[in-house]
């Protein structure tokens, strides 16, 4: 009986440090955290773009959160600066990721601000990209004979486009190119550093002193 009340215990234990160092002191640490001024609530077409971002899966091989250059060349590969918990301030979920098949999106709205290409992209990711592995999410788009008045077209490169044909995209491929071309984490996190103070003169020097 012994015995049993001393594993008991230990298991109290172990599960209340672990609860501790896991779940209350990380939130301790980011509750008092705000927004940066320069980061935006996500608009309705880019919550619903994230919504078609998260079902079809796009977390699974894509991260969202550079890292620090002590650590990875993650800026060398223009992904931008380190993430830090403000970053994430409208995301729920958050979708940091923990693979990269391809390439981390913190920033792709910088590096690629045009809907075109990522429409296309979404489209036939090979026609933009040689070599990708990703898949082409083609059911988010119809192929048909002519665009109805209202339809986006998708601008595709010569030789992609079928034959006679558009390819117009659906409401989830333009909101999810719109929660894309929002992801924008260029702004600063740490305020700028005060000029230093200019250093005092020094003193003069001593007169010479006679012979």
């Amino acid at each position: 009986m012994d015995s049993d009340i001393q594993l008991i215990s230990g298991a109290m234990v172990s599960l209340g440090l672990a609860t501790a160092a896991l779940v209350v002191m990380p939130y301790i640490q980011v509750r008092d955290i705000v927004p940066p001024p320069e980061l935006k609530p996500y608009t309705d077409q880019q919550l619903r773009g994230r919504a078609v971002y998260i079902a079809n899966g796009c977390v699974y091989c894509h991260s969202q959160q550079p890292r620090d250059r002590k650590l990875a060349p993650d800026a060398a590969r223009g992904w931008g600066r380190a993430s830090v918990p403000a970053d994430y301030s409208y995301d729920r979920p958050h979708l940091l990721g923990s693979m990269r098949t391809g390439p981390d999106l913190f920033n792709i709205g910088v590096r690629q601000p045009s809907a075109d290409w990522h429409l296309g992209h979404l489209y036939q990711p090979r026609a933009y990209v040689p070599g990708s592995i990703m898949p082409a999410f083609a059911y988010l788009f119809r192929v048909k004979a002519r665009a109805d008045e209202g339809e986006q077209v998708v601008n595709l490169p010569p030789g992609r486009l079928p034959e006679g044909m558009v390819v117009v995209a659906s409401p989830d491929a333009l909101d999810l190119v719109k929660y894309l071309q929002g992801l924008n984490h260029t702004y600063a996190v740490l305020p700028a550093l005060a000029p230093p103070l200019p250093l005092p003169p020094p003193p003069p020097s001593p007169p010479p002193q006679p012979p």
